[in-house]
């Protein structure tokens, strides 16, 4: 998955994790005309620009340049360093505006005659409608009244640090204005939790109760201890020597008189005020107004499908039996005929998968990663240029962060994709998922995926970049994990009983989530559910159905996205036969970058028609 500290659960800016990092679909009308294949992103290239198109790309790149000048942090982690001297501004005022834009572009989209179009022009007009349709239904909910829970916000932003640039005495300059104006963004931010509070819009206090710890470490007395500070314990050759001093006393004065304040603030806010108020009850949005379509809106959002929550709770209990099946065939085969609960203690108990040192856990990782590299060509007919590396999850959200995630490259290609694997307690970590784990976030899972979309030639940097499609980003990544055996993974019986249960828990996810969000579940009752059907750690599914309530549905597309990938698979093959070529197939489904579900199918479909005949 993709990390969400830096977009809103409406999106504002992705990730992921992106996260957010990553990610989510919106439903809309088809992208081409009945029964046109959808054009390859070759197709822009291959034809000059008509005149008629040229509008069509000035308010694709008009809207795209507004949402990164209106979201700095984004911009920031995408590379661009115009906006790299201030935050997002939260006041309502800006978010007003900002939503008054978003209507006024889909007015002038629908005034631009598609028929005129190219194909390849037609399907950026159409995912650009739905985009902001998508935005524009979403603004009913007012989810920025709920800026903070513990995957998200204000409190995690230094993490920021991360992904900008410090090689120039301007850098500093830019991190300096960003910390002297700090208190500004948590004002703005407590400003709209209090209408929230007002309007009843909260997340439970169960996963609020999370955030003051996150905020705890960072009340520090002395500057040199806040991670806002860290970029100013080194400096580049290209610092002069002589504003090394000037620049290490602003930030000092910087982080103890603006930054410390405003987060303890922020925490006074949250323990005096703000937690008390939330509902007690820990059931995500079923407490809230417009709770059940806020819901809907976010399932059909996230999973770009038309499925109720009732049919993708049905379709989690048909998953979670068939994959029970699969674990169970797995341990018989190893010659266990005890509980899948005795098999995971039996593995957890095994030296080979056992981590006490977070250094040693993180360096396997790496060495898993780099196994997986050159096995890539036999499935993938082409891979991207751009590297990716590993690293551990910041110790600022480890605790309450999932076992891992990806973040992309830059959009310039300045800054490496990288997989983000969580060593926090490495002793509680289960080493018999690794495998099935670094071939969903690194390769051939989301690095590849989003590596391959970000180098695609004469594609608006709307589609690149500002589309949620978390049900291909998420699905491909779950989809990934089952080409493991064909890359070399999951040869013992512990890996492949690993990669069962990690698929496990995408299964149950479409139970709990629908539960909690649909059904009326508590906490206990989804935290029931997932121990019942997934091995894993009491505290690894606390933070996992906590992650539902303070995410909801954005877990459901997973599943569905993945379900449809090996869908189109099987059908491609079932047609094909002989003829069928795996490495053309995986080119074909990347090769447009992430779309909604029902054109990655007419793409495959139109792939499996053109193939020679036999």
């Amino acid at each position: 998955m993709a990390p969400d500290a830096f977009k809103s659960v409406r999106g504002a800016g992705h990730i992921c994790a992106a996260v957010l990092l990553v990610v989510l679909a919106a439903c809309g009308e088809p992208a081409t005309q009945s029964g046109a294949p959808v054009a390859s992103p070759a197709t822009h290239a291959a034809t000059a620009q008509p005149a008629s198109a040229r509008p069509l790309r000035e308010l694709m790149d008009q809207t795209w340049q507004r949402r990164l000048a209106r979201s700095p942090i984004l911009a920031t982690y995408l590379g661009d360093a115009r906006y790299n001297d201030r935050w997002d501004d939260l006041s309502p005022k800006a978010i007003e505006t900002d939503e008054a834009e978003d209507r006024a572009a889909l007015t002038r989209l629908v005034a631009i005659d598609r028929a005129q179009l190219s194909a390849a022009e037609q399907l950026d007009y159409d995912l650009f409608k739905r985009d902001l349709e998508d935005r524009i239904e979403g603004q009913a909910f007012k989810s920025d009244l709920m800026p903070i829970n513990q995957l998200d916000g204000v409190q995690l932003i230094a993490q920021i640090i991360e992904f900008t640039p410090f090689e120039s005495m301007k850098d500093y300059e830019n991190w300096l204005s960003r910390l002297q104006s700090f208190d500004t963004l948590v004002d703005q931010t407590i400003s709209l939790m209090r209408e929230g509070m007002t309007q009843k819009r909260m997340w439970p206090r169960i996963v609020m109760e999370r955030v003051p710890p996150q905020i705890a470490p960072q009340l520090v007395t002395k500057a040199e201890d806040s991670p806002f500070y860290a970029p100013f314990k080194t400096y580049p050759a290209s610092v002069a020597q002589e504003v090394r001093t000037q620049l290490d006393l602003g930030a000092q004065s910087a982080v103890l008189e603006t930054v410390v304040p405003a987060l303890r603030r922020l925490n006074d806010f949250l323990v005096k005020e703000y937690i008390p108020a939330c509902p007690d009850r820990d059931m995500g949005l079923s407490a809230q107004p417009q709770g059940a379509e806020f819901y809907a809106w976010l399932v059909r959002h996230h999973t770009g499908s038309a499925l109720t929550p009732d049919q993708i709770h049905d379709l989690g209990l048909a998953e979670v039996a068939r994959i029970q099946a699969e674990m169970t065939a797995v341990m018989r085969a190893a010659g266990h005929t005890g509980s899948a609960a005795r098999f995971k203690e039996k593995l957890s108990w095994n030296p080979r998968y056992q981590y006490r040192d977070r250094a040693v856990l993180l360096d396997a990782y790496r060495a898993l990663a780099k196994r997986i590299d050159p096995e890539l060509p036999k499935l993938f007919g082409k891979l991207p240029r751009t590297p990716y590396g590993v690293r551990a999850v910041p110790d600022l959200s480890a605790a309450a962060a999932p076992a891992a995630y990806y973040y992309p490259p830059s959009a310039d290609g300045s800054r490496a994709g990288y997989f983000y694997a969580n060593t926090w307690k490495p002793e509680a970590r289960a080493g018999w998922e690794m495998e099935a784990l670094t071939a969903h976030e690194s390769v051939p899972g989301h690095h590849l995926q989003m590596a391959l979309a970000n180098e695609l030639a004469d594609v608006p940097d709307y589609r690149k970049y500002g589309l949620e499609l978390t049900a291909f980003v998420e699905g491909w990544g779950l989809y990934a994990e089952s080409l493991g055996g064909e890359l070399g993974l999951y040869q013992d019986a512990g890996s492949r009983f690993g990669r069962l249960n990690f698929e496990m828990r995408r299964a149950v996810r479409l139970v709990v989530d629908t539960g909690l969000h649909a059904k009326g579940w508590t906490r206990k009752k989804a935290r029931e559910y997932f121990a019942a059907n997934a091995q894993m750690s009491d505290e690894e599914i606390a933070v996992e159905v906590d992650r539902y309530i303070a995410m909801p549905a954005q877990a459901l597309a997973y599943k569905i996205g993945e379900l449809k990938i090996q869908e189109l698979r099987k059908r491609a093959q079932d047609k094909l036969r002989k003829r069928f070529d795996i490495r053309g197939f995986h080119d074909t489904v990347l090769g447009s970058g992430p779309l909604p579900l029902d054109l990655l199918e007419r793409n495959v479909d139109a792939w499996i028609a053109s193939q020679p005949a036999p």
